[in-house]
């Protein structure tokens, strides 16, 4: 059914609305909207529509590559009018080309908006956002993503395909590495800051990038964590857990956002109107515009959900899917599809004026050639970024173990070992999707550890075996270099094409060259600290328990080798914190520390015949979400609460007392956990509601103070609604999402009974 002008209307200025938190649009500004659209014809809508891999500037194709087309033929398409984005190109010149085709050769004059995959860094690379997670700050996050929207910028950009807010909850998905792990509130919280970070205080400066957030929606349930595969889900935990995060990143101010590829409960998100024009716009409040991801809207077909491309193209467009990237099927069918009434003119020119809006909001109509200033490529690489990469790496490695034997003395005559397919290794410190960085100028583990040391020559180095496959002799010699040591560092774990798009794993351990030549170094007898590398959570097993210690070092980025031996070394003390539960075994996945209780729960030393358990292991984790050591010892205690009855519309405050016991100055991360004893829907075992860091001396004590309202309290219940609802809740102030201090509080809707 057409759209009438009048619901026309409501939608434009919906999206003005929205334009609102980053900057709104003056009446100039959407009259010269309105008048474009009605000056183009059909054609050059479905043009603005399109977004296509840039050919005038080196392509970093981390996609398929479908439908590449050469830069004289892609000329023609701009010139035309039948390209409105070119994607993952980098360079002024190149850039500068596009957009003189795009505004000076085509007949309206409209600019080219130019995107890339800017995850984690351009030339300097930050620790994949997993990692980073880690450190449990967001203003962290909010501060890189700045300065990779600097670089970006600095290259022609003048949009990423970032931050992707994915709860990951089955650490066999290979995207885990580029989400903030298994929580909802802390990942709404990188979410909104990573926006902020990117997009700056104006849209319209130079150095703005604007944040496309992906992937919409529940990527991270995909079944089994296969890459692509199906979600099938309630309606209450879609919106409970797996939309919070979208929603944090709209109200920080993104205005675009990327369909995923999943299907939800049959239908593939691409071609779910249901999805994406009633929960996100309608439900959510989102008039932005969608992008499709990489040819999704062409592999409807394949999907079994479309009949053919020309169908594809329709049901993506009637769902709601503003923009689509790569494939072509808006320039190639919309215009017949608008002329045989298929699709409404009227739902094309909504999606066209989102689009529209968004480069005014952009300055592109002002200026085309913002963020194409040759002269400021001179932001890229620059010492402080460096600097500010090796302080986000240091921040981002959690000490998941430690018997004392860290840190390490940088002086003295200890001889130390580095042993393991890490040990040297340039290829994989940045971690996926950071194709644009030189690997060349990563700082890798023995570089670290050398430039740290006071004498490099106590440093001896043994390969030992490659990443998947042993070598000959390499683990004789490895011993030999152990036993030769005084302590060993052992380099060990995926490299970064196990991790990513497409890298899901059925096992989650250590490839077998790698755990063989673990085991035996572990038992030549010498100290082994194991310096893991990985992109999610995994199952650590054989000796690997019997480490003296273990650093979870993840991707770390350009610094990594030497944000590795600060941590080693102890100039810097570890107080990262796992975004990601560790399991005993991989079959354990998908597991979440925030699970449900069951009726027949585990009960550590008691029962164990008919209760919730495998038959190897009990479902807990070797290291649960929030856990992480560091060099000294914290000691909680003095747990208090301003009042034990929260009333409906009231508050209450609760404190603890963190003392710094052992002889170091260090951070660490004080956690609150709620859990609601009864409900109407059954409730996790715990809810992160808080985190609060302090540094302390040793002996100092400080008081960690955290607030809790109704608002906390809420779930999705009846109706989809979110609601609350009075009663006992359980509250815990710890250092981990296992143990810490405990206490009750109850949820009043009325008065509380008098007890006095």
């Amino acid at each position: 059914m057409p759209i009438d002008r009048r619901e026309l209307l409501a939608s434009a200025f919906a999206a003005f609305a929205a334009l609102r938190p980053a900057r709104a649009l003056a009446a100039g500004e959407v009259e010269r909207v309105d008048a474009l659209i009605a000056r183009m014809t059909i054609e050059e809508k479905a043009g603005q529509m399109t977004c296509l891999a840039d050919s005038f500037r080196p392509f970093n194709p981390p996609n398929p590559q479908v439908g590449i087309q050469d830069e004289r033929r892609l000329a023609a398409e701009i010139r035309a009018g039948r390209v409105g984005c070119l994607f993952n190109g980098i360079g002024v010149a190149g850039a500068r080309r596009a957009q003189d085709i795009a505004v000076k050769q085509s007949r309206l004059g409209i600019p080219l908006l130019f995107a890339g995959d800017v995850i984690h860094g351009l030339k300097t690379i930050f620790p994949v956002p997993l990692a980073e997670a880690a450190s449990f700050d967001p203003t962290l996050a909010e501060r890189t993503a700045r300065a990779a929207a600097e670089e970006a910028t600095a290259a022609g950009l003048h949009l990423t395909f970032a931050p992707m807010v994915d709860v990951a909850r089955d650490q066999r998905w290979g995207r885990v590495v580029e989400s903030a792990g298994e929580d909802v509130w802390l990942g709404s919280r990188f979410a909104a800051a990573r926006v902020r970070g990117f997009q700056g205080r104006d849209l319209r400066r130079d150095d703005s990038l604007a944040a496309c957030v992906k992937h919409f929606a529940a990527y991270g349930a995909v079944a089994a964590g296969l890459e692509y595969g199906s979600v099938d889900i309630s309606d209450e935990t879609l919106r409970e857990t797996h939309l919070p995060p979208f929603q944090a990143a709209f109200e920080a101010g993104a205005l675009s956002v990327m369909a995923a590829f999943n299907e939800i409960n049959g239908v593939p998100a691409t071609a779910d109107r249901d999805l994406l024009t009633g929960v996100l716009r309608d439900e959510m409040g989102f008039r932005g515009f969608v992008f499709s991801d990489y040819t999704a809207d062409e592999e409807l077909v394949a999907h079994g959900y479309a009949a053919d491309d020309r169908d594809a193209a329709r049901l993506a467009v009637l769902a709601g899917v503003d923009m689509s990237m790569q494939s072509g099927l808006y320039t190639r069918y919309l215009p017949a599809l608008v002329k045989a009434g298929a699709v409404p003119m009227g739902t094309v020119d909504v999606a066209v004026r989102r689009i529209l809006y968004v480069k005014t909001a952009l300055g592109l109509f002002d200026n085309p050639w913002r963020s194409l200033d040759p002269a400021a490529e001179s932001r890229i690489g620059t010492p402080g970024r460096r600097a500010l990469a090796r302080e986000a790496a240091v921040r981002s490695i959690v000490l998941l173990q430690n018997d004392g034997i860290l840190p390490l003395p940088r002086e003295g005559r200890q001889h130390i070992a580095l042993i393991g397919p890490f040990a040297e290794d340039r290829d994989n410190l940045y971690g996926p999707w950071a194709f644009y960085g030189d690997p060349g100028k990563g700082v890798d583990v023995a570089s670290g550890l050398r430039a740290a040391l006071d004498d490099a020559a106590r440093l001896t180095i043994a390969r030992g075996c490659d990443v998947e496959s042993p070598i000959d002799g390499g683990i004789a010699a490895a011993v030999a270099v152990a036993r030769a040591a005084d302590v060993v560092l052992l380099a060990i774990g995926e490299s970064q094409a196990m991790s990513g798009e497409a890298q899901s794993r059925t096992e989650i351990d250590l490839p077998p060259a790698q755990q063989a030549l673990a085991e035996a170094v572990i038992a030549a007898g010498k100290p082994v600290v194991v310096l893991l590398r990985h992109g999610r959570a995994l199952a650590l097993g054989g000796s690997l328990g019997k480490a003296s210690a273990i650093l979870a070092t993840w991707f770390l980025g350009s610094e990594a080798g030497n944000a590795i031996a600060d941590v080693v070394f102890g100039r810097v003390p570890p107080s990262a914190k796992l975004p990601v539960s560790f399991p005993w075994e991989s079959g354990q996945e998908p597991f979440f520390y925030d699970r449900k209780s069951t009726g027949r729960p585990a009960d550590p030393g008691g029962a164990t015949e008919y209760r919730a358990r495998f038959r190897t292991t009990d479902n807990s984790a070797r290291y649960p979400f929030g856990h992480g050591l560091t060099y000294t010892r914290f000691v909680l205690d003095d747990l208090r609460l301003s009042d034990t009855a929260l009333r409906w519309d009231g508050m209450i405050e609760i404190r603890a007392r963190i003392r710094n016991a052992g002889q170091r100055t260090c951070s660490e991360t004080v956690q609150l956990y709620v859990r609601d004893r009864v409900a109407s829907r059954t409730r996790p075992i715990r809810e992160l509601k808080g985190v609060q860091r302090v540094t302390l001396a040793s002996g100092e004590s400080a008081t960690v103070r955290f607030r809790l309202s109704r608002t906390d309290l809420t779930f999705i219940g009846s109706g989809n609604k979110a609601i609350a609802e009075p009663g006992v809740f359980d509250l815990w102030v710890g250092q981990s999402s296992v143990g810490g201090l405990n206490a009750q509080f109850t949820l009043y809707a009325g008065e509380p009974a008098r007890t006095d």
